[in-house]
């Protein structure tokens, strides 16, 4: 199912050469990642751009691995995109695990000369992740993928 906001964001996609995106994605809540997976894939795949999946055992691992390729001697990616999915328990660990993700991938950004794309869905529920999967919510997978395109393009441009 596509949304009207999913539409708006599929237009204008830029079209790259030699572009390489690297998925860090999490273990946990493998139902749901492999499908934000599949949805980063069909986008970068339908646009023609390489990509490496790694597979980190949880969201707060991501920033690390995410730092450790970008100062490797691995193809140089152009964009890092995060996904994962975490889901609200009985305990003040959900809240500390986002803040965990997001302070990370913000410093990254900061850090790094090559976007990281947030695709790490923080929800109450398994229901609410489903629906940011393909659902009424769009397709998150997706968009954090055409978001890689995206900052990519505008990146090259301001590094010419």
């Amino acid at each position: 199912m596509t949304t009207k906001g999913n539409n708006a964001l599929n237009k204008g996609i830029p079209q790259l050469k030699d572009a390489f995106v690297v998925i860090v994605k999490t273990e946990w809540n493998a139902p749901i990642v492999n499908k934000l997976e599949a949805g980063a894939k069909k986008v970068l795949n339908k646009s023609g751009i390489s990509f490496k999946v790694l597979t980190v055992p949880g969201a707060v691992e991501i920033p690390f691995i995410i730092k450790q390729y970008a100062e490797s001697i691995q193809t140089p990616a152009d964009a890092f995109i995060a996904l994962g999915t975490v889901i609200r328990g009985d305990t003040p660990h959900f809240d500390y695990v986002c803040k965990a993700i997001t302070d990370g991938v913000l410093s990254l950004n900061m850090m790094l000369e090559v976007p990281t794309i947030f695709g790490v869905l923080t929800v109450n529920d398994e229901q609410q992740a489903k629906e940011r999967v393909g659902g009424k919510h769009g397709h998150k997978g997706e968009e954090a993928a055409i978001t890689a395109i995206k900052m990519i393009k505008l990146n090259r441009s301001l590094n010419k």
